[in-house]
């Protein structure tokens, strides 16, 4: 059994990783945290609660974080997730609400309690990461494994040179990939070649209510599907890498995140290059598509049995 803790700004791509996590029976979730990103705070929460609900997660702990950057400006996304972050998603409001405290101090608590056995996924601005290691430092000894989607090598998404998560918080980002742990990083690089095109689409329909409340609405607002390509569901790369680092071919670097550049801010400069340094990231440069949608599709095949 994996144990995970998820640190997300939900966000289409966040509701389908988080399905991907409740249809993975090997999967134990040690909690969700929330972090103002694609959205303002009080909606990725908003949306974190109505997706345990809706997904069926239990009493999963939600505990909601920081609603912006450590020092800049709010960097949002709603022109790409909608004004709710959930597209065309309509879920019923959550019954029961987020945990009291503050995601840092949750993240830290729940990794000493268990040190050495959880991995930290996280696929919003790191924020929240950032918070924890500078509270406690021990948190990068406690967690077993730290998986991020952001970041690349060769291109951003936001803006020519900066993937969305560096970019909402470039010094979180920077924190994280200075403390001293290794980051493995699902980049841009890896994470646009999961894409939903009209094949996987297809196998999203018939999947009950799952499919037609979530899977399918969201995968359409996201963007454009056609039998040759479709919008990529990035943090589903992040949770698939826990459940099977073999879909990803993943190479050693040392990252630094660009924090002062005018035109590169929250760039992630990734040196393969490592001679006698220690790298301080495993950076994914390829995927297994085909074995990437046969884990992601039947993860939500049995998710959809159980939710009816």
């Amino acid at each position: 059994m994996k144990k995970v803790l998820i640190d997300c700004d939900p966000g289409i791509d966040d509701a389908l990783a988080l399905a991907l996590i409740a249809g993975s029976p090997s999967v134990r979730l040690a909690g969700i945290t929330t972090v103002g990103g694609n959205v303002d705070l009080e909606l990725t929460t908003a949306n974190a609660l109505a997706l345990r609900e809706f997904l069926e997660l239990g009493d999963v702990p939600v505990t909601p974080g920081s609603a912006g950057a450590l020092l800049r400006r709010t960097v949002r996304a709603s022109h790409v997730h909608g004004a709710t972050g959930l597209g065309d998603v309509r879920l019923p409001p959550a019954e029961r609400g987020a945990s009291p405290g503050h995601a840092a101090d949750f993240i830290a608590e729940t990794l000493q309690a268990a040190p050495g056995e959880i991995t930290l996924v996280a696929v919003g601005p790191l924020t929240n990461l950032a918070l924890a290691v500078r509270r406690e430092p021990r948190v990068v000894e406690w967690a077993r494994d730290l998986v991020i989607m952001g970041g690349s090598f060769t291109r951003g998404n936001h803006n020519p040179a900066a993937e969305f998560n560096m970019l909402a918080d470039p010094e979180a980002a920077a924190i994280v990939f200075d403390a001293g742990w290794t980051v493995t990083m699902m980049g841009l690089d890896v994470t646009l070649s999961a894409v939903v095109n009209t094949g996987v689409l297809d196998r999203m329909r018939p999947l009950g209510r799952l499919g037609s409340d979530l899977l399918v609405p969201a995968a359409r607002f996201y963007g454009e599907v056609t039998a040759g390509g479709g919008p990529a569901i990035h943090d589903a790369c992040a949770v698939a890498y826990v459940l099977d680092p073999s879909l990803f071919t993943c190479v050693p670097a040392v990252v630094n995140v660009e924090t002062a550049g005018i035109h590169t801010r929250g760039m992630t400069v990734t040196d393969f290059r490592i001679g006698d340094r220690q790298a301080n990231a495993q950076v994914g440069t390829s995927l297994d598509v085909k074995r990437f949608w046969d884990l992601v599709l039947g993860a939500y095949e049995g998710l959809a049995a159980r939710l009816g």
